[in-house]
């Protein structure tokens, strides 16, 4: 590329940044518009982006009227092989996390020992997972001796059941049950 004073390469740099921050192509008027060229301007600027990119990975990939940022496509194979083996899908929950996670959406705030109480188990680290997934959080501590921690349900939660609001939450079918004593 020229360098940062040549105003060629002023425009280039923001075409570049332009494209980087739209996940989708772009239609050349708007690009023409936002960055005050001619379509016969943007087209040498683009072209002359393109041959700078190339060195580092990236190219342009152009449809009809619309171009858009790509990973170079000699790149393709190498870098889903590289993601491939960094991506670990995450373990099923167990039956107990189910558990755990479905006694916090129902009745939170809890402290750990209410959610064992209910489930009649320990669930110390069962409430750590689900917390390192994002499901739970600690929302507070409860007004008593020691104040143990409270959990509730995150946003990521809501989203991930397709839940607005906890409101949501389909009834519980167990009549008269009761919390445990604690």
């Amino acid at each position: 590329m020229a360098s940062p004073n040549n105003d060629l390469d002023g425009r280039e740099r923001v075409i570049a940044a332009l494209l980087f921050l739209h996940a989708d192509p772009v239609d050349l008027s708007d690009l023409s518009q936002w960055t005050g060229t001619s379509l016969e301007e943007l087209h040498a600027l683009l072209d002359q982006l393109s041959r700078s990119l190339d060195p580092v990975g990236l190219s342009l990939h152009w449809t009809q009227d619309q171009v858009c940022l790509t990973t170079a496509p000699d790149l393709h194979e190498r870098l889903m092989s590289l993601l491939d083996e960094a991506r670990t899908e995450p373990k099923p929950l167990s039956h107990g996390a189910w558990e755990t996670l479905a006694v916090v959406a129902y009745r939170q705030p809890i402290t750990r020992l209410e959610v064992e109480a209910y489930r009649q188990a320990g669930s110390e680290r069962t409430l750590t997972t689900l917390q390192e997934r994002g499901l739970i959080e600690e929302v507070g501590r409860k007004e008593t001796p020691g104040r143990p921690i409270l959990y509730g349900t995150t946003a990521y939660f809501l989203q991930q059941f397709g839940l607005s609001n906890l409101k949501a939450l389909p009834p519980l079918n167990a009549e008269g049950l009761q919390p445990p004593e604690v």
